[in-house]
């Protein structure tokens, strides 16, 4: 029994502290267990003034040494060219034909406004650009030379496309982007003209630039969850997979993701967070490195270099690559590069949380509403568990039915509990009892449980999706019920969480009483607990555990009353 009281109270301990972690998050301060806060100024450890210059990247040595350049700052008075298809626009600037804005056009803010992921104005910086190096550290086209317009247009296919091109020290490059119908993927390429009578060895660079600030708000409680999950740079290779890299970790020069890339390999480079990410995704003709650096106080980028060789006067090189910029949809991340699909990030719970998504988006293909997936998802998630939580149910009813002798022990040995545990032990024994059955199931379920909230909190799928009534995004905490009737917030009490509390409640009254009183007590108070947590929780996953709480009761009902009748006989 002392065994299952350190169970209870873990339990309890660790909800308070998950409890006040989520407050202190929703409040705009840094997660307990980590995440970027609301707000970032300059990099820790690092002074305000501190800057470095934005400048091409060096292939003579390493090749993420920095060399003076001009500095970036907000785009004035710079002329800018847009291109458009059904799901994405575009704007590309005159000053390196860098791609500086990026409008998803289906994915909309809470204003119904349209989300821009690449933005380039004086409080946010993201966006993704290109261009040229030499050997020789010749000044050649790159992210700050001036490109003209030289083409516009739809091509025969009717995919709108714009050429720009920059000719500096006799080399010419111009930059061709082509939009694909509903496709958040541009076509880049990079076409290399030498005019120059002594040539030196080029190199191609792609690379994404963002600061380390919160991406814009895209839902009324984004702050409490967006911080929970990882924004920063990654890159992927077929040698070594998926990695991540935290701001933090740029700083410190504590480089983790992989840096050399041989020839015919896949791989790319990208920025994730919430919901959306962007990526280089260059040809793999050739060995490439990849590089990450802090570019200025509170400014990044990661990139990848390719070496096109020494290309002969009067000869022209042509080099592909796409650019990806858009939502985290999984099944069109499968299909545009090698393991593109690991930029929607379940955690270390991915073994168990992609076959939960692929459950679900299914069922959801044939009800069409996210929230009445989750409801059958949860009933075949109970059905797969049956066998085990109807054990775990009848040894509860068992616990249930010896329950009067047990408080008869307490009785008779209450000055000397450890006759009282042993006595209690030698009755479970002759009975066949587990006294930590009931708690089986729950522990089970933890892992689906986490998995499926990080199901819930990564998929972009469910941004935005309503079920019934008053829940109009299953992503977000559910409405409260002050702003259902029109009142001043003062606690963001939700209906489902609610309900969640009523029937644990109503769970706990099924359950055998504890003989000892604090645990009693703990089990009465647990509801409580949980339900102010759940609070903080997508409404998604309060309604998956309405679901499992409601079908639990009608398993353990059931068990009781057949073990009543049974005492009656």
């Amino acid at each position: 029994m002392d065994f299952k009281k350190t169970i209870l109270w873990t339990v309890f301990s660790m909800s308070g502290l998950l409890l006040y972690n989520n407050w202190q998050v929703h409040e705009g301060k840094p997660s307990m267990f980590g995440g970027v806060p609301a707000s970032t100024s300059a990099p820790v450890g690092q002074a305000a003034t501190t800057k470095k210059v934005d400048a091409p990247p060096q292939v003579s040595g390493s090749p993420v040494a920095a060399a003076p350049a001009a500095s970036t700052g907000a785009i004035t008075g710079i002329e800018k060219f847009t291109l458009q298809n059904d799901v994405l626009v575009l704007e590309i600037s005159a000053s390196g034909a860098n791609v500086v804005g990026a409008k998803l056009l289906t994915q909309l803010t809470p204003e119904k406004r349209p989300v821009e992921l690449f933005q380039y104005t004086p409080t946010h910086k993201y966006f993704a650009r290109s261009g040229l190096v030499s050997l020789g550290n010749s000044d050649l086209p790159n992210h700050t030379s001036t490109f003209k317009l030289v083409e516009s247009g739809k091509d025969g296919s009717g995919r709108p496309f714009a050429v720009l091109s920059s000719e500096r020290n006799g080399v010419k490059l111009e930059k061709t982007f082509i939009l694909n119908p509903g496709s958040y993927v541009v076509d880049v390429g990079h076409r290399v003209t030498q005019v120059s009578k002594n040539p030196n060895p080029l190199v191609l660079y792609t690379e994404i630039v963002r600061d380390a600030s919160q991406e814009q708000k895209i839902g009324p409680l984004d702050g409490a969850f967006s911080a929970s999950t990882f924004t920063g740079p990654a890159a992927y290779t077929d040698k070594e997979k998926f990695n991540k890299l935290e701001f933090t970790a740029i700083d410190k020069n504590k480089i983790t993701i992989p840096t050399k890339v041989a020839a015919g390999e896949p791989a790319w480079i990208a920025m994730v967070q919430h919901y959306f990410a962007s990526a280089w995704i260059p040809s793999d003709k050739v060995a490439r490195d990849i590089y990450a650096e802090r570019v200025e106080t509170n400014l990044y980028r990661i990139g990848m270099t390719a070496p096109l060789g020494v290309v002969a006067p009067g000869s022209v090189v042509t080099e592909k690559a796409r650019l990806f910029v858009g939502p985290q949809e999984e099944k069109v991340l499968e299909t545009i590069a090698p393991g593109f699909e690991l930029l929607k990030d379940y955690g270390y719970l991915t073994i168990l949380a992609k076959p939960i998504f692929w459950l679900l988006e299914n069922i959801h293909t044939y009800v069409g509403n996210w929230g009445w997936s989750i409801i059958l998802l949860t009933v075949l998630i109970k059905l797969v568990f049956y066998p085990l939580s109807a054990a775990s149910y009848k040894s509860m009813a068992r616990m249930k039915e010896v329950q009067p002798r047990l408080v008869a022990m307490k009785e008779q040995f209450k000055s000397e509990p450890q006759k009282m545990n042993q006595a209690m032990m030698e009755m479970y024994r002759k009975e066949k009892i587990n006294p930590l059955g009931g708690c089986l199931p729950v522990v089970i379920q933890i892992p689906v449980f986490i998995a499926l909230y990080w199901v819930l909190l990564s998929s972009v799928e469910l941004r935005g999706a309503p079920w019934i009534l008053w829940v109009h995004d299953l992503s977000l905490p559910d409405t409260s019920i002050s702003d259902l009737l029109g009142i001043t917030q003062l606690f963001p009490i939700g209906i489902l969480p609610i309900v969640m509390a009523l029937s644990m409640f109503v769970q706990t009254k099924l359950n055998p009483t504890p003989p000892d009183p604090i645990q009693a007590k703990v089990m009465l108070y647990m509801p409580i607990v949980f339900s102010i947590m759940f609070f903080f929780f997508p409404a998604g996953l309060v309604l998956y555990w309405v679901v499992n709480n409601l079908l639990s009761i009608a398993q353990q009902w059931q068990i009781n009353q057949m073990f009543g009748k049974k005492l009656v006989k």
